[in-house]
């Protein structure tokens, strides 16, 4: 018999560090084959594409498919989630997979799960069960229903997949993977590189040794209308602190326009000699850089899950991230100058915050890859008329 064939699809840069453990889990498992497809924004350069990230740490790509539409509005991202059903149909037929992974809740895996289950391909979903407030939680619940195993990252995402109507034989709490790399940090956690020289941007070089903050701010789908408007109240709050300010780039979301031009709009106006902007930045020296900060603000997962871990305290703004389990780190705010600003200062007053492991303990990955060798298949991909 031969390796059982496990087809995970990446779609965007945060889900490749949502999984990056997990593939090489895979990847060196004795009865498991990898077959990694990376897809949508995940290959554009403009949003800080993973793929050069995914082959320097030796992963093989079985399948590119390039379906993301321009716009960064609700239709684009409706025709890009159908032109993904269509791409990835014809990649599941080619690489005829036992298992399909899709990870969390961007628009775009719900193509990979329509994809595989009317394909009759066994689907496995990281990270479902989770509650957010946004359309995100619509797409994760509908990948949760389409699913066959469930892999979530906590235990009120475990039980909440199973109040879902899931069996509870085919959930499973492996944690988050992307707490394994935060593990792997907190044993080496020296910023030992120079991030302006080895990641390039755009903006001033302010210098990091008295500390920093990192920003990473993305817009919220159902409220796309206001996302410029959000993303001036946290520039002009890091930017009254007159504290080094390191800014990534947000993820290819409707209402990213508002977010960009804004952006744009406040760097013409303003003399930002304590800002510098990434794209991206690859997992574990991203990880470093929150580890040695005084702290993230915005609204990215990141904050939820790795910095509860690592204990870097989050400054979380807005709706995106709304009942999302939290550990001790956080302080929510809404999308006002002077809430951000004094949740800034809370945070000066202490370098660490508690540590939290509600998302699990580090060894997500190799569970996951435990499960994918042996759970049963459920359905037979052979046709007879």
């Amino acid at each position: 018999m031969g390796k059982r064939k496990i087809c995970v699809v990446v779609t965007a840069r945060p889900s490749y560090s949502r999984i990056k453990t997990a593939l090489k889990a895979i990847d060196h498992h004795p009865n498991l084959e990898l077959q990694l497809v990376v897809a949508a924004s995940a290959l554009l350069d403009r949003y800080g594409s993973a793929i050069d990230y995914i082959k320097n740490d030796g992963f093989e790509i079985a399948a590119k498919v390039f379906n993301v539409l321009e716009g960064e509005n609700l239709t684009a991202a409706a025709k890009t989630t159908g032109i993904g059903i269509l791409e990835l149909s014809t990649v599941f037929d080619n690489l005829n997979p036992d298992i399909v992974v899709t990870v969390a809740d961007r628009f775009e895996t719900m193509a990979t799960a329509i994809a595989a289950s009317y394909m009759n391909i066994p689907l496995a979903h990281v990270q479902g069960g989770e509650v957010t407030g946004n359309i995100d939680e619509k797409v994760r619940h509908s990948i949760s229903k389409l699913s066959d195993y469930h892999f979530v990252a906590s235990e009120d995402a475990f039980k909440r997949v199973i109040k879902l109507g899931e069996e509870e034989n085919s959930v499973f709490n492996t944690g988050c993977p992307s707490i394994d790399l935060a593990a792997e940090i907190k044993n080496d956690p020296a910023l030992d590189f120079d991030v302006y020289k080895k990641y390039g941007g755009v903006g001033a070089s302010p210098d990091l040794s008295k500390g920093y903050w990192v920003v990473m701010q993305h817009p919220v789908t159902t409220e796309i209308g206001s996302s410029r408007k959000q993303i001036e109240a946290t520039l002009e709050a890091a930017f009254s602190r007159k504290e080094p300010i390191l800014w990534f780039w947000p993820n290819v979301d409707a209402g990213a326009d508002g977010t960009s031009t804004g952006i744009r709009a406040f760097r013409e106006n303003h003399d930002l000699s304590n800002f510098h902007f990434f794209k991206n930045m690859q997992p574990t020296d991203f990880l470093k850089l929150l580890y040695n900060s005084k702290g993230l603000i915005g609204n990215s997962s990141v904050g939820i899950r790795e910095c509860a871990f690592l204990g870097v305290p989050v400054i979380n703004i807005g709706s995106r991230q709304n009942a999302r389990a939290r550990g001790f780190n956080v302080i929510d705010v809404d999308y006002d100058k002077e809430m951000i600003s004094n949740a800034m200062e809370r945070h000066s007053q202490t370098e660490k915050c508690e540590e939290s492991f509600v998302y699990g303990g580090g060894d997500a990955g190799h569970k996951m890859a435990e499960l994918l060798s042996s759970l049963p298949l459920r359905f037979s991909k052979t046709i007879t008329y």
